[in-house]
């Protein structure tokens, strides 16, 4: 399992730093540390916003906030704190991710066929922190900010080394060998990610079963 120090000395170790920084947060004394400190999170965050790691996936019913600022939307919902990516608008009724449940003719209360469900899409818009939809008791599927390392997949590790390599190129090595080092890192960077990307979503496999009204309540 590495740690942020573990990531950024492995980052410093790609520019050729024999540096070994001992912590980020406060950062020792070194130059690296004070760099790494102020870059790591930056790197972080970028490479959570970039993909819908699996591991950095959540989802929540939305708190509705008391006021809601504009007449186009019906509901307004406050972001989440630890939200980086808003991926998606569900309803709560939805079969899956992806799916609206269909109602049971003639149902009351209100049944929903389990498993079965059509596509539809939530739409929803995004404002001064606030989320603008039309729907309902919102559930909300988004990328969150992750700072526990240990969540981290291997890969992940990898490519967020290389990119945070690239972000230390240009401090820590002056002139046209750092701007070379850093295109370096990040040309390398978007070969990492390629291998992250591919691994991380291979491990979930998502196929929503369509359905009809007609064959629902047939």
């Amino acid at each position: 399992m590495a740690t942020d120090v573990d990531i950024c000395n492995l980052a410093l170790g790609l520019l050729g730093d024999s540096a070994n920084v001992t912590s980020i947060n406060p950062p020792d004394q070194s130059v690296q540390a004070g760099h790494c400190s102020r870059f790591y999170p930056i790197a972080r965050d970028a490479l959570l916003e970039m993909h819908t790691w699996g591991f950095a996936t959540t989802r929540v019913s939305l708190a509705q906030v008391a006021t809601n600022p504009t007449s186009t939307w019906q509901y307004a919902y406050a972001v989440p704190t630890d939200a980086l990516n808003l991926l998606e608008i569900i309803d709560p009724n939805a079969s899956d991710d992806y799916s609206v449940g269909l109602q049971l003719a003639m149902s009351i209360p209100t049944v929903v066929q389990a498993g079965v469900g059509v596509y539809q899409a939530q739409p929803f818009a995004v404002e001064n922190d606030l989320i603008l939809t039309n729907q309902q008791n919102a559930v909300l599927r988004y990328t969150q900010t992750i700072t526990d390392t240990s969540q981290f997949s291997p890969l992940f590790v990898n490519g967020l080394s290389v990119l945070l390599a690239s972000y230390l190129a240009g401090p820590l090595i002056k002139g046209q060998e750092g701007r070379n080092a850093a295109q370096q890192m990040q040309a390398a960077f978007f070969r990492w990610k390629e291998y992250a990307v591919e691994s991380d979503s291979n491990q979930r496999s998502i196929k929503p079963m369509p359905g009809a009204a007609w064959m629902v309540n047939r």
